[in-house]
């Protein structure tokens, strides 16, 4: 008998030997007087052994076979479902080996063999939770988990996630936690819903420039702003409220998104062999809506706030690495030790020198410049075309006979003196007088 029998058994022999009335005695045990009058007249008919209970020791008719119970146990045990959780190993079961029980059926058999989740259960701090965004699409966390994906390789998953819905609204895998990964993570949620509200982050240099905490008071009255990061630029140019969080708990959304996806992807991806990052993002296109519609929850407005991409905005012009280049001859430049070609077309573009391009460099396609507002393609060359050297003077010929006037040349006539003026005496007087008169007049 367990503890709560044997109770049981002495306060019946207690109403049987008229110690205590029927009406003290289901007070005692919390039953009703027809339950102690029942098991008055059980224990007086068959004694003691009527207080336990029938199905002692009975093995209930709904329970699972013995021989399922093992099958459960080997399968959790194999190589193939190793790291996944109780809950996700019976959705397993269920979806690759037909094996339909319910997640208490999995957990006793799993639990009387010994094995444990490798979910943690820690108990939980008490704090205050932030409300959901009503409409999908106000805020879009986004971050990145570097974990061991595959095996023995290290990655980095970047994700985004809606605040009202906790749907995904990408994923995507790069080496490292970088620029380009969160680049397509952008495009992808463009793509897939449409241009978010507003977007929130960590304080990663991707993000926001460091320079920014360097900022004074005095510096932020006068006005002095920092340049915005090259996502900070595609993001302001989309049109995009970039938010910054100041600790992992205010974007929690993401946080447990990774405890998520850290149990389930590397038992995915074990089942469905794997092993490289160009094999998980495919692999993630379809497990994406798979998330959704097992984890998603309907917002409290219907109304989405995402807003649609116009068609005549080139996302990928957008969504890429901008920098300054000076075109040296009006037809080319230099980046990151290359130089290339400014192409319209199928013919060389020329432009005027020493004037600045912006160069698109984007990981999906090939070099673009942009000038005046015009795109222009690139082709790269092997060396910078060289300038024709200037030609030479021509020679002067040193045997050539110099020009010679002739005889009868101007040059040639002798030069004639001009005759001197004699005046004689009787001239004087006339040629004073002429000179008083003059000097007179003056």
């Amino acid at each position: 008998m367990t503890q709560q029998e044997m109770k049981k058994l002495r306060v019946i022999d207690q109403t049987i030997a008229e110690s205590i009335t029927v009406r003290e005695a289901a007070g005692l045990l919390n039953l009703s007087e027809r339950q102690v009058y029942r098991l008055k007249k059980g224990v007086i008919e068959q004694g003691a052994a009527f207080i336990i209970h029938k199905n002692r020791g009975r093995k209930p008719s709904h329970a699972i076979q013995d021989s399922l119970k093992e099958q459960i146990v080997a399968l959790k045990q194999s190589e193939k479902y190793t790291g996944a959780n109780f809950t996700h190993f019976q959705e397993l079961l269920e979806e690759h080996e037909e094996i339909c029980v319910s997640y208490p059926t999995v957990y006793r058999a799993l639990d009387e063999a010994g094995i444990t989740s490798p979910m943690k259960k820690r108990r939980r701090k008490g704090h205050h939770r932030r409300n959901r965004k009503e409409r999908e699409g106000l805020l879009i966390q986004i971050d990145a988990s570097i974990h061991n994906w595959f095996g023995e390789t290290i990655s980095s998953l970047h994700g985004a996630i809606d605040d009202a819905t906790g749907k995904l609204c990408a994923l995507h895998f790069q080496k490292t936690e970088c620029l380009q990964g969160y680049f397509e993570l952008a495009g992808q949620m463009i793509e897939r819903k449409g241009i978010p509200v507003s977007i929130y982050s960590d304080r990663h240099t991707i993000f926001r420039s460091p320079e920014a905490d360097k900022l004074s008071i005095e510096e932020q009255l006068e006005g002095r702003q920092i340049n915005l990061t090259q996502f900070g630029e595609a993001m302001d140019e989309l049109g995009i409220n970039v938010l910054f969080a100041r600790s992992p708990q205010a974007k929690g959304r993401i946080e447990r998104l990774w405890g998520t996806l850290q149990t389930r992807l590397p038992v995915e991806f074990k089942i469905h062999g794997i092993t490289t990052i160009e094999d998980a993002n495919d692999f993630l296109n379809g497990y994406i809506d798979r998330f959704n519609e097992q984890f998603g929850i309907e917002p409290k407005e219907s109304q989405s706030a995402f807003r649609p991409l116009d068609d005549s905005v080139d996302l990928s012009a957008i969504l890429c690495v901008k920098e300054q280049r000076t075109v040296s001859d009006g037809s080319g430049f230099s980046y990151c030790g290359q130089y290339y070609q400014l192409m319209k077309g199928a013919r060389n573009a020329l432009l005027p020198r020493r004037v600045k391009v912006t160069v698109l460099d984007s990981h999906k396609g090939a070099l673009r410049a942009v000038y005046n507002g015009v795109v222009y393609d690139t082709k790269p060359l092997a060396e910078k075309p060289r300038k024709e050297p200037a030609q030479a003077p021509k020679e002067i010929t040193q045997n050539k006979t110099p020009a010679r006037p002739t005889d009868d040349h101007p040059w040639r006539a002798p030069i004639q003196k001009r005759p001197k003026l004699y005046y004689e005496e009787s001239d004087r007087e006339i040629l004073e007088a002429l000179f008083d008169s003059s000097r007179a007049w003056a």
